[in-house]
């Protein structure tokens, strides 16, 4: 990749830019295993996030590992990671999140199902990938980001293409109802597809104040 883009880390191709990114962070995240190994053993980097009060919800779970929570973008990466075994970088922060923090379920459980579903699975990667976007690990995302997946799913797919193809359901919907369709209410609804499981404002809510709740406190390693 190095000699492809001239020996450039940071300029030249973007392809090759995002790329080489990618490989550094994996590797980054492969000493992170060897300077704290607890990481390997189902640990969060940051100890005291051991303390957050993760939701036992079995139902909201499957219903985010087989794509029926209700929200197009969220179904449609989930349903195409059981398909083909592999999901964009976007779409792995997209419903990390969602599973994380408007659900608030512990991260394990996604990084668990990511290993059996992953072609490109990397214990390091994925682990990293998962504590990021959780906010248990190292150089995370501030716990008070939370994407909203109707948002990302307008900027990211704005006509709809990936979701009418993931998602067939919603195939009739136009460009812009397509992200929201439980916007339209219930006798415009599409048939057969679920209503949101959870409510994205109410959620956020939840989880920024369980991060809150945890202060400085320290869980011993």
């Amino acid at each position: 990749a190095l000699r492809a883009n001239r020996g450039e880390f940071d300029s030249g191709n973007p392809g090759a830019v995002t790329w080489i990114n990618e490989l550094l962070w994996r590797e980054f995240y492969k000493h992170i295993l060897v300077g704290y190994p607890r990481v390997s053993m189902h640990r969060a980097f940051r100890q005291e996030t051991e303390a957050l009060p993760w939701r036992d919800a079995p139902d909201e779970l499957a219903a985010w590992q087989q794509g029926r929570t209700g929200l197009p973008i969220v179904d449609a990466a989930m349903r195409q990671l059981r398909a083909t075994g592999w999901m964009h970088n976007r779409l792995r922060m997209i419903v990390a999140m969602f599973l994380t923090k408007n659900l608030l379920i512990d991260w394990r459980e996604g990084e668990r199902f990511f290993m059996r579903q992953l072609i490109d699975g990397d214990l390091a990667a994925n682990n990293g990938g998962w504590q990021w976007s959780a906010s248990t690990g190292t150089d995370a995302a501030p716990y008070f980001r939370i994407f909203n997946p109707i948002s990302q799913s307008q900027k990211f797919d704005p006509d709809g293409h990936f979701i009418r193809h993931w998602v067939p359901e919603l195939a009739g919907l136009n460009k812009r109802d397509i992200h929201d369709p439980a916007a339209l209410g219930g006798l415009l609804a599409p048939a057969g597809y679920p209503r949101p499981i959870v409510d994205l404002a109410r959620s956020r809510e939840r989880a920024l104040a369980a991060f809150k709740h945890l202060g400085n406190r320290e869980v011993p390693a």
